[in-house]
């Protein structure tokens, strides 16, 4: 498939109608306070939009953001976010959690749990730090984990919502 060239005449310059290529910035030459910059590493990421459902295994995302729904048996990631009006159904084992739509099954957070205003953990959940803010909920078995990997203490949560103790 070729393209007739310009005609000898035309204002257009060279290359003109044709897309970019990518790095073609680079290619070009220019300045390089054009070009996109990277903010430290590279973390994967997958972000399950709102509107979007998954099911089945998650191999490989350091940060996961729910917006949508998921289902799965157990991700083990670095971060988890669930946004609100999101669901995590199953299980997941992360470093670091912040909740503020629903998480239904067991989570481990080997660091800190936040669970948002908006937030609700059913089931059971591990974690080192955890912070509940004013109207967030837990029900179901919560387990504190000691600085090595044993737990330090558990709790069987309420019906009623808890809320955290500021201090």
């Amino acid at each position: 498939m070729g393209r007739a060239p310009l005609p000898s005449g035309s204002s257009l310059p060279a290359g003109a109608g044709i897309p970019p290529m990518p790095g073609a910035a680079v290619a070009r030459g220019l300045p390089t306070q054009m070009q996109p910059k990277k903010e430290g590493p590279e973390q994967r990421t997958l972000v399950v939009g709102r509107g979007i459902s998954v099911q089945g295994t998650v191999q490989d995302a350091e940060r996961l953001v729910v917006e949508g729904t998921v289902e799965s048996s157990m991700i083990t990631a670095k971060e988890l976010v669930v946004m609100p009006g999101g669901l995590f159904r199953g299980g997941v084992e992360v470093e670091n959690a912040e909740i503020a739509g629903t998480v239904d099954g067991a989570l481990t957070a080997r660091g800190s749990l936040t669970v948002r205003g908006s937030g609700r953990l059913l089931g059971k959940a591990a974690c080192h730090r955890l912070k509940v803010e004013d109207g967030g909920q837990i029900t179901g078995q919560l387990e504190m984990l000691s600085e090595g990997s044993g737990a330090a203490k558990t709790a069987e949560a309420a019906a009623e919502p808890a809320k955290a103790i500021e201090g």
